[in-house]
């Protein structure tokens, strides 16, 4: 072998030894991880959702929340999962959130078929696929092998957007993580499926005074819908009232929810921002299919941006593992 042939297999050699050294420190998901490992990882995971989705529908807004809820906070790792006196699952903002269930029963079906294999992270992902399809929306390829983090402070979960936070807030929440304002907008579409309570939207109804003048009513809502939503959630009366997210698609995955947008019938005051907002009207009059206005196809986008989301704040080896059971570390 000469001297050329020499520094170019050298060379080979160590960029194969660096990238196996990076990927086994980065633990980077990809489609079809469990292939091998555990073939049956993502039918158990749909099986348990469709069970449950079967006595229970509202399981699968529930869980496309959570999973955006854990990427949020500690990234994409099942931090939201854990169980503890200041864990994220005790923060006011994850108060709401079920089907915890869920995912501890797929979880046990999992160790029971391939033991120390499947994170909690990768399940929570998938389910939040499967209920999207399960309400007739887009059906997407999941990466998986994400690995489960051993840290959860419900003093971080500030990072979630509010209900009340304006478009400029928003936008910068989903910056801080790599997601554009496109995704903002496309990923906030999820609120297509779901409720919320009569807690997070009575100041809107009455005691919305943001401009000094005595107003009690947020003038961005339409009258007629101002009457419904007064009517569902009379003041002082039961704040843990469930109201539809979607008026009227409350329980399919489509565009209504962008329709009911511009019409004023967003049920979020964060929600309706997306219309009275110049900076992202657009897409949802895009997502809308306006005339003179490039489309676009919400179910696809939605897709896109679930995988970009899915990828937030992975796990290395040395910060990460597989749980035996989701709601603790081992």
């Amino acid at each position: 072998m000469n001297l050329k042939s020499s520094i170019l297999l050298t060379i080979l050699l160590l960029s194969l030894a660096t990238t196996f050294l990076s990927a086994k420190g980065k633990n980077v998901p990809r489609v079809g991880y469990y292939s091998r490992s555990c073939p049956r990882a993502e039918s158990i995971v749909k099986k348990t959702v469709q069970s449950h989705f079967k006595s229970d529908a509202t399981v699968a807004p529930a869980l496309l929340r959570m999973h955006f809820h854990d990427c949020f906070v500690q990234g994409c790792d099942g931090s939201v999962l854990l169980d503890g006196p200041s864990t994220e699952k005790t923060a006011s903002p994850n108060q709401g959130l079920s089907g915890w269930e869920v995912i501890d029963d797929a979880k046990k079906k999992l160790e029971a078929a391939c033991p120390g294999v499947v994170s909690c992270a990768d399940i929570l992902a998938l389910a939040a696929r499967d209920s999207v399809v399960l309400t007739k929306g887009i059906d997407w390829k999941v990466p998986t092998g994400r690995l489960d983090g051993r840290v959860s402070l419900a003093s971080e979960t500030s990072a979630l957007p509010g209900f009340r936070d304006s478009i400029k807030v928003q936008k910068e929440k989903f910056k801080n993580l790599g997601l554009n304002t496109r995704d903002l907008v496309t990923l906030v579409g999820g609120h297509t499926i779901g409720t919320t309570s009569c807690q997070l939207i009575s100041y809107r109804l009455y005691n919305f005074n943001t401009t000094g003048n005595g107003d009690v009513t947020d003038p961005a809502i339409s009258p007629s819908f101002l009457s419904k939503l007064k009517s569902l959630c009379p003041q002082n009366g039961d704040e843990t009232k469930s109201v539809d997210l979607d008026t009227g698609s409350a329980n399919l995955f489509d565009t209504k929810f962008f329709k009911n947008l511009k019409n004023g019938r967003g049920v979020l005051e964060s929600d309706q921002m997306l219309w009275t907002d110049a900076s992202t009207r657009s897409l949802v009059q895009r997502f809308l299919g306006v005339q003179g206005m490039q489309a676009l196809n919400f179910n696809a986008e939605f897709g896109r941006s679930m995988v970009k989301m899915s990828k937030i704040g992975l796990k290395p080896a040395a910060k990460g593992e597989i749980r035996r059971v989701c709601s603790v570390i081992n």
